[in-house]
């Protein structure tokens, strides 16, 4: 009688060692595409059988066709244009910069260094016939930036997540955007749109909640928060994949070092670290929930036939470790955010109860100011001659100007008190 001999079912796995920021070198088996050539040959009396192999795709380390994330960059750069179109500079203010861009032209680089639009909040304050009179203006606020006094007395809870797709100025916007690419794209890959656009959306309200309990006398915008908690969730990411990296210590210390660098830069002036803070610190805590993987040995023997892990036992498809930071890092980002929303809204100001914590955003030296207050000037008018005095720093100058609406002149007084 003819021998039958069996060989067993093999699964291959191919193993791939890629660097990226930040992440080491990451191990994992990718997508297996079926395929005619590996066969299983069984042998039976004098014939000769073919049968495919059981290639499968492994689900839990597929590559993903990242789209949200270059979506979220063409959706923030639609909106910057937008604002600039509405500021309309040659309008409404005396001068501008880069006149040929006409209605898109910036503000001048005195009232806005980041190349953009009127940002601020000013009061300005005009005489006439010893009466005075106030306003408040901001193109960005009307675009829906963070400003505290409008969700807390004017109920306008929307602008702690609309403010996260405006920006300052051209230079802001290049900035958060290349970084967004940088990091952003490389998660959407490994993790899918869902859990990195959740992730991206909520660190972004977690920022923008911190920076409105801290900071409530100017308005924020940007996609920094965001950002931020993309770059917290990669540190997470890290720590609760362990198991799965090569290099460790050297992708953990590389990372740990990018962070430190990104929030140091936050204690310079007109930089809203709160912000940074908030999202970084809701991206670390959503990144346990969201960003876990099965561990490397249950997916290997998920795939893999019954005889390659019987002896050593099946094994859980996560660790405890992961389970416990999952349920810690849950409950306190839902404690975190719902804490502060309603703190907020009952118009608490954090810095009441921690005088110190406003270094963190802001560290004065002899080279600039922290002072956030909103600019406030006095104007008379002499014909076409009006004196402008900053009420901040009493500082005057006097303009010849034909008709000059309120604008126009509240550039003058943002350029005369900065």
């Amino acid at each position: 009688m003819a021998e039958e001999t069996h060989r067993p079912a093999e699964i291959q796995i191919k193993v791939h060692s890629r660097r990226g920021l930040g992440s080491g070198s990451l191990i994992h088996p990718v997508e297996i595409e079926s395929s005619p050539t590996p066969l299983l040959r069984r042998t039976t009396a004098g014939s000769q059988s073919q049968t495919p192999s059981p290639y499968r795709e492994i689900k839990h380390f597929k590559k993903w066709l990242p789209w949200l994330i270059p979506s979220f960059v063409i959706a923030d750069t639609v909106l910057f244009v937008i604002t600039m179109y509405v500021n309309d500079c040659p309008k409404n203010s005396v001068s501008c910069v880069a006149t040929f861009l006409k209605r898109l032209s910036f503000q001048p680089f005195k009232e806005n260094p980041l190349l953009g639009p009127s940002s601020s909040t000013y009061d300005l304050l005009i005489s006439d016939d010893n009466a005075f009179w106030g306003h408040k203006h901001g193109r960005l606020e009307k675009m829906g930036a963070l400003d505290v006094s409008k969700v807390v007395d004017g109920h306008q809870g929307w602008r702690l997540i609309t403010c996260i797709w405006l920006h300052g100025g051209l230079l802001h916007l290049l900035a958060n955007m290349l970084s967004l690419l940088v990091i952003g794209i490389r998660l959407e890959q490994e993790f899918g749109f869902i859990r990195i656009g959740l992730v991206y959306v909520i660190s972004g309200f977690g920022g923008s909640l911190l920076s409105a309990l801290f900071l409530q006398s100017n308005i924020s915008v940007g996609a920094s928060g965001a950002v931020f908690g993309l770059l917290g969730a990669m540190l997470s990411e890290l720590i609760t994949n362990w198991t799965i990296y090569a290099n460790k210590m050297a992708a953990l210390v590389t990372l740990v070092i990018i962070i430190v660098i990104n929030l140091a830069v936050g204690i310079l002036p007109h930089v809203d670290n709160f912000a940074h803070l908030g999202g970084f610190f809701s991206g670390v805590l959503l990144g346990f929930v969201f960003l876990m993987r099965p561990q490397f040995g249950w997916v290997s023997q998920r795939y893999a036939a019954p005889s390659a892990y019987s002896r050593s036992g099946a094994k859980p498809k996560y660790k405890t470790y992961q389970r416990v930071l999952l349920i810690v890092s849950l409950v306190l980002v839902v404690a975190g955010l719902v804490g502060g929303l309603v703190a907020l809204l009952r118009g608490v100001d954090l810095n009441d109860h921690c005088s110190w914590c406003h270094y963190m955003s802001c560290v004065p030296t002899s080279k600039w100011s922290c002072n956030t207050d909103p600019v406030t000037c006095m104007s008379e008018q002499t014909g076409n001659q009006y004196t402008l005095t900053c009420s901040n720093s009493n500082k005057n100058s006097t303009y010849l100007l034909t008709n000059p609406n309120s604008s126009q002149l509240r550039g003058l007084c943002s350029q005369l008190c900065r």
